[in-house]
């Protein structure tokens, strides 16, 4: 059974500046606290909102805010969970684990007439959203389009002025960065089941192969050996990993003196499909359609642990600080922490209305981190980290399977129609309008 088939049956289902609810309660509920507070930025002098934690008898200040649970914290890209890493701020703020706790009063649908472009007789009266975004902080900048099917993995190669996007069309198309402009469609004669960027290596993932480009030196290859498709890769310390649609998750170290990718080894293990790979320090994690995620020793290559806490295809994982974060089409993130033992535990869950698919990480325009993660029902949920407090959501037309940061507060998304959108960290920026 392939992914698609697997998704139905499972849970419902840039460029010029690229370079530089609460539960229903009755009236004798305790008082609503602050959203903004909660995140440590409200401005507002009086608030209508508790200043303080009615559910902690110790609080007596409703004036000064709390220490920002952030700022100690520093999103990185390939941490590896470690025993000390526990942290009792998981899901403290607003929507930390309750979905809709700040959603009810948000405009949850896009008007259908703005969206095709047309005009909207109720004009700024609509009920429904006339913009792509919920909350003032995310501007979508453009929309590039011209793949005709799903975007399956967007790339920005080290050192490149091009930008990379493969998809389920068969093709990989090459953007300008300066123009915004696709400046080049390579065929590669199937679908694109993942693309990914390391260092000047743009390396594509197809059925049975993967073809591998260096920007600089325009040098080109292919690598035989995976049965399938190839849905997901990972790169680190000179190893290229490949995770196949037998299971099987494919090693090959860079050989310098031959500049080339010479075979290392098959890790056998999953059951199913690969569908994420990180790699953290010493540490490879990898997810599948059956369910479970698999970390591997990098020095010795073997499985040293197996996590069976989700209950459906987990879709995605992402190392971040000193945790694990993992999604699923289950509804849910897990977050990992390392025990005394060293093996990985659930520390915290977070439960979404929808299945997830895709999970990225970015820092704010205050440097701030915060979790990306794409769910079926063609949003793309944004949260503070480690509180969970609500930051807002982006929409497509269709499900984002592609997440990918970029400079400046840019980010990238893939969706199932095929367009690529340029999103940028703003308050101030004029979002693109529907084609």
């Amino acid at each position: 059974m392939d992914m698609e088939s697997m998704e139905r049956n499972g849970n419902k289902r840039i460029f010029q500046r690229l370079g530089g609810g609460p539960s229903s309660t009755s009236s004798y509920s305790r008082p609503k606290v602050c959203h903004f507070w909660l995140a440590g930025r409200c401005t507002k002098n009086p608030c209508p909102y508790l200043h303080s934690d009615p559910s902690d008898s110790s609080s007596t200040s409703m004036a000064a805010p709390p220490k920002r649970i952030h700022q100690n914290l520093t999103y990185r890209r390939n941490p590896n969970p470690n025993p000390n890493g526990h942290s009792s701020n998981w899901g403290r703020g607003q929507g930390g684990g309750v979905v809709g706790a700040s959603r009810a009063s948000l405009k949850e649908k896009v008007c259908n007439f703005w969206m095709a472009g047309k005009k909207c007789a109720y004009g700024e009266k609509c009920k429904y959203l006339h913009s792509w975004s919920v909350g003032d902080e995310i501007s979508l900048l453009t929309r590039l389009e011209g793949h005709q099917k799903a975007i399956t993995g967007i790339a920005l190669p080290s050192g490149s002025d091009k930008l990379y996007s493969g998809s389920k069309d068969g093709s990989v198309r090459v953007w300008d960065c300066q123009s915004g402009q696709c400046a080049c469609v390579v065929n590669m004669g199937a679908e694109v089941g993942c693309l990914i960027s390391e260092g000047p290596w743009v390396l594509v993932g197809i059925p049975n192969s993967i073809k591998v480009w260096n920007t600089q030196t325009v040098t080109e290859m292919s690598l035989s050996g995976p049965a399938g498709q190839v849905y997901a890769m990972a790169a680190s310390n000179g190893m290229l990993f490949a995770g196949t649609q037998d299971g099987s998750i494919l090693v090959w170290r860079f050989s310098p003196a031959g500049n080339c990718f010479e075979p290392a080894a098959s890790l056998k293990g999953h059951s199913l499909a690969v569908v994420s790979l990180v790699v953290g320090a010493n540490r490879l994690y990898s997810s599948s359609m059956d369910n479970a995620i698999k970390v591997w020793d990098l020095g010795t290559l073997q499985c040293i642990q197996t996590l069976t806490d989700h209950t459906s295809v987990v879709m995605s994982v992402l190392c971040w600080d000193q945790f694990l974060l993992s999604c699923s089409l289950d509804q849910t993130i897990k977050i990992w922490a390392a025990t005394e033992s060293g093996n990985l535990e659930v520390t915290y869950t977070h439960k979404e209305e929808h299945g997830l698919l895709s999970l990225s990480g970015m820092n704010d325009a205050q440097a701030k981190p915060v979790l990306l993660c794409s769910c079926n029902d063609n949003t793309i949920r944004l949260y503070d980290l480690p509180s969970f407090a609500d930051r807002g959501k982006l929409i497509s037309k269709e499900e984002v399977r592609a997440l990918q940061l970029g400079p400046g507060g840019l980010f990238f998304s893939g969706d199932g129609t095929g367009e690529l959108r340029v999103w940028r960290w703003s308050a101030n920026t004029t979002e693109a309008p529907p084609a």
